[in-house]
């Protein structure tokens, strides 16, 4: 059974020496998990006996398009008003505990691995329903409309149920799990996860227009972000400004796995925040 990584409590000892790996650049950021400590949570306005950790959101010099929040949802608490911003789209990947989603046309059990995407305008509820905390991640972007093309439905899975999508020439090594089909142009996002086998490698620095978030599920490996390698492990989360430079190598005993955000299918923003045109 696939265990994903989650925030832990506690802080470290005050003996312990202060040098982490947390790094914050104009390229990218590296948010490591002995940093994702209870102090550093928020309370959201609609949620109750939850907590989050917010791990990305819209900043100059960091996150553009999107926010991701990690939640810790106490039994029974949740939210029945949980997204602000009518515009906004939403996904929740569930990594511990059991919860029940509620939409307009049905209501869902959610477990690990458990994968919902949300369109905006959806009037939506979540409450945590079993005898632990229930953990996940919400990950939040302002709908982009595209002409002729329409908003896309609300649908629930979980990974169990989807085949990872082998890359070409990589005799497996190195997969991805798709929500939504690359072609699909109703959405302006993708929120997949990534599969690397020990030695399995991106063999080339990807350097693209899109923006990346990137949470790891489990192992670890060495990433190439910008001019630097990097070593990542299960609960550190990565954010990647467009253009980027990125590789791996994916260099522990077992998979190495994250759930990976990226925004695409629109025309670039020549107006507005990050463009030159107001």
């Amino acid at each position: 059974m696939t265990r994903y990584a989650a925030p832990q409590d506690g802080l470290p000892p005050q003996t312990q020496l202060h040098t982490g790996r947390a790094i914050f650049t104009e390229a990218y950021a590296v948010i490591p998990r002995g940093v994702m400590t209870q102090i550093v949570t928020s309370a959201l306005p609609g949620w109750h006996d939850t907590r989050a950790w917010i791990i990305a959101r819209p900043l100059s010099g960091f996150s553009e398009t999107f926010a991701q929040l990690i939640l810790e949802i106490a039994p029974n608490g949740g939210s029945d008003t949980p997204e602000p911003d009518a515009g906004v789209q939403g996904v929740l990947f569930v990594t511990d505990g059991t919860l029940t989603l509620t939409l307009p046309t049905a209501t869902h059990t959610l477990t690990a691995g458990g994968y919902a995407y949300l369109p905006p305008g959806l009037q939506w509820s979540l409450r945590a329903t079993g005898q632990t905390p229930a953990r996940l991640h919400w990950i939040r972007k302002l709908y982009e409309p595209a002409p002729g093309w329409a908003t896309p439905d609300a649908f629930v899975t979980n990974e169990t149920l989807i085949a990872p999508n082998p890359m070409p020439d990589t005799q497996g090594r190195w997969a991805t799990t798709r929500f939504v089909e690359n072609d699909d142009l109703r959405h302006d996002m993708q929120v997949n996860i990534v599969t690397f086998q020990p030695g399995g490698v991106i063999p080339f620095e990807e350097t693209h227009v899109m923006e990346h978030g990137l949470y790891v599920l489990e192992g670890k490996a060495v990433y190439k972000l910008n001019s630097d390698w990097v070593e990542v492990e299960a609960g550190d989360f990565m954010w990647l400004r467009a253009f980027c430079p990125q590789a791996c190598y994916a260099a522990g005993p077992g998979p190495f796995r994250y759930l990976l955000y990226k925004d695409m299918n629109r025309h670039p923003n020549l107006r507005g925040v990050g463009a030159f045109g107001r």
